[in-house]
């Protein structure tokens, strides 16, 4: 029982310069993400913020999480969890970013000045 384990934790290593070679694509996708939106137009500035950051993110989560080699359902799981997040985000996200309220206090104005005393 031993020698099956081993072997099936033996079967999903990687070599080290696979790491390297994923290494190396981040390196190139954060180059792009740095150099894209210096290129002008907010297509391309959302295409690389957004884009990049997905393809860097998914990357991750496969090779140095290893979920690339783990059953198909905890990706199901993960992106149930992000369907989640994203549902309570837009839940709550008309209240919290109402820029008028009873309560509400813009942080990018400065608070009114006191009233100085009067001199008699």
């Amino acid at each position: 029982m031993s020698d099956s384990v081993h072997t099936e934790a033996h079967d999903h290593s990687h070599p080290p310069s696979f790491y390297y070679k994923v290494y190396g694509v981040l390196l190139c996708l954060l180059v792009v993400s740095i150099v894209g939106p210096m290129m002008g137009g907010l297509t391309v500035l959302l295409v690389t913020a957004f884009g990049v950051a997905v393809v860097k993110a998914l990357m991750v989560a496969a090779y140095f999480m290893h979920l690339n080699i783990e059953r198909k359902y905890i990706w199901w799981v993960l992106v149930m969890a992000v369907c989640f997040l994203l549902v309570l985000f837009y839940g709550v996200a008309p209240d919290v970013m109402k820029s008028h309220g009873v309560n509400w206090k813009s942080l990018s104005t400065p608070p009114p000045a006191a009233a100085e005393p009067a001199h008699h």
